[in-house]
């Protein structure tokens, strides 16, 4: 039984409205000529941080900011930092923010300019978990993870409202996979009200936590790499509670990208769509692009998460491919 329901989602919504963008869902001919059927995009990039992050995070401080809790820490490849930052300012609430040393600086500059207390610890997102779990020991912080928290996940499952509220016979949701919090959420929300919706979870090949514990039948550790989709980096946690099992029960196929995949994902995305993404958010083009996808029957929504990508780097990708 599943500790999140739809009326969690939709509770979530009202918490979360006038704080966070209603995300537009646009079509992208270019992409439906491959499909051979109508494609979208719902561009989650339109949030004030850059990323789908800040539903998640908008709930969840604003459920502790009625129980009257004044710091809060979390770790964080990037965005969800960023996210719990903004949230963290607009509620008067003290933030603090782990990250890794495999953070792009970009991503930790960001946090820092909303304010937040940045802590830079070790190489890897279970380091940086490791750092916020002491804080919270010793300084008396809340914690708010990054994705395996009921209320992080009913924040981004209203991407998945939003979804089929607009388009009701979407065939398939194309989601980039990481730790599961916007996979499960968006495949709790979608299935529960249209429950034949394919939910495909596309990630890339080096590191990739989520797949290589689905594969296994549970959480494992996996050693975590540079990539290109930096914000699909780290690991779902051993004592993984919520995303785990909602993502096994609700997903439909994973698929796995290189990271020469995930290059062409971005420069499709700026030369032929007019976006500036990141490579965490360019995945679900990627796999399209691939062939990868399967059975592309129907109208298909790629979730594009984000589009905080290094500046120089985007640049150095467009210039080359």
């Amino acid at each position: 039984m599943s500790a999140i329901s739809l009326a969690d989602v939709y509770r979530a919504r009202q918490r979360i409205e006038g704080r966070v963008c209603r995300s537009p869902l646009v079509e992208s001919p270019a992409l439906a000529r491959i499909v051979g059927a109508p494609v979208y995009f719902k561009l989650e990039t339109v949030q004030p941080t850059g990323s789908f992050k800040l539903r998640g995070a908008t709930n969840a401080l604003a459920e502790l900011a009625e129980q009257g809790v004044r710091r809060v820490v979390t770790a964080s490849t990037g965005n969800h930092g960023r996210a719990l930052a903004h949230a963290a300012r607009a509620l008067g609430i003290e933030a603090a923010v782990c990250m890794s040393s495999l953070v792009p600086k970009n991503k930790v500059d960001a946090v820092a300019a909303l304010g937040a207390r940045i802590v830079i610890a070790g190489n890897s997102q279970d380091d940086a978990q490791a750092e916020a779990m002491r804080l919270v020991r010793e300084e008396g912080f809340a914690f708010v993870p990054p994705f395996d928290d009921p209320r992080v996940i009913a924040g981004q499952a209203v991407i998945g409202l939003e979804i089929l509220e607009a388009l009701p016979d979407v065939a398939t949701v194309v989601v980039p996979l990481s730790g599961g919090g916007l996979f499960s959420g968006v495949a709790l929300a979608a299935k529960s009200i249209q429950p034949k919706v394919r939910m495909i979870g596309v990630t890339m090949a080096r590191g990739a936590a989520m797949h290589a514990s689905l594969a296994a039948g549970k959480p494992v550790l996996v050693d975590e790499v540079e990539t290109l989709a930096d914000s699909l980096g780290g690991g779902i946690g051993l004592d993984n509670r919520h995303t785990f099992a909602l993502t096994r029960n609700l997903i439909d196929r994973v698929v796995l990208l290189d990271e020469a995949s995930i290059a062409r994902g971005i420069v499709h995305a700026y030369r032929e769509e007019r976006l500036v993404v990141e490579g965490a958010a360019a995945v679900g083009m990627s796999a399209v692009l691939d062939r990868v996808l399967g059975d592309e029957s129907g109208p298909l929504v790629i979730i594009v998460s984000g589009g905080n990508i290094d500046i120089e780097l985007h640049r150095r990708l467009i210039g080359v491919l």
